[in-house]
């Protein structure tokens, strides 16, 4: 088993959860991991600067060059295996993959979700969708989930969940940021980090936190 798990970061647009990883992992708090590659399915995205500046190499695997989604996911396996990748992450990827990438990293896919999964999930609901479905629904909580990436669309084991008050004058834009800043750029870089610690067991649809082996400060970021 390698001592250092290798993270691929998968992106469309701004890149604001890659950050909070890049971030995380300047601070010490991505125990065991590091980002490795920093893939975009446009080019051009603002997240790809940022990977430059952080020293992390970038590519771009184009879904304007391939016909179809199977056929990008393939070129995309393709890639992540040449880069020996061991945890792909989802950070804002605005492309719905097909079954080969499941296949190829089975429980080493993680997603991060601007709702509380069950609620407002699903084929529709990314980006302000979420928030708006939220506040027309009236909730007066929401959140972000971290799970992990089945076949079903935001529908693999939940691994992290943090709830964020909806206040009385939301808008899905200011409902967005603070959920951003108080559950997304919080749990995001936590559960992958409990991931290369070996620390995610999967069974069925519940994913146990295993204690760390390790009691030290270190093992418990």
């Amino acid at each position: 088993m390698r001592a250092v798990k290798r993270i691929a970061v998968l992106v469309s647009g701004g890149g604001t959860n890659l950050q909070a990883l890049i971030d995380a992992q300047r601070r010490g708090e991505i125990v065991g991991g590091e980002i490795a590659a920093v893939i975009s399915s446009k080019p051009g995205a603002y997240a790809l600067e940022r990977a430059r500046r952080a020293g992390i190499p970038g590519y771009v695997v184009s879904r304007k060059d391939y016909d179809t989604n199977q056929a990008m996911t393939a070129a995309l396996v393709d890639k992540l295996s040449g880069l020996d990748i061991d945890l792909v992450v989802l950070a804002g990827f605005m492309v719905i993959f097909t079954r080969e990438m499941v296949d190829a990293y089975p429980n080493a896919i993680l997603n991060v979700h601007p709702a509380l999964i069950p609620s407002f999930c699903g084929k529709g609901y990314y980006g302000l969708h979420v928030h708006e479905r939220a506040l027309e629904y009236g909730v007066k909580v929401s959140g972000a989930t971290v799970h992990f990436v089945s076949e079903e669309c935001d529908g693999g084991p939940i691994v992290l969940q943090k709830a964020v008050a909806v206040e009385e004058n939301d808008t899905p834009e200011t409902l967005q940021r603070r959920i951003m800043e108080q559950a997304e750029w919080v749990i995001l870089p936590r559960a992958v980090s409990l991931f290369c610690q070996g620390r995610l067991k999967v069974e069925g649809r519940t994913v146990r936190i295993l204690k760390p082996l390790n009691l030290s400060k270190e093992c418990l970021q």
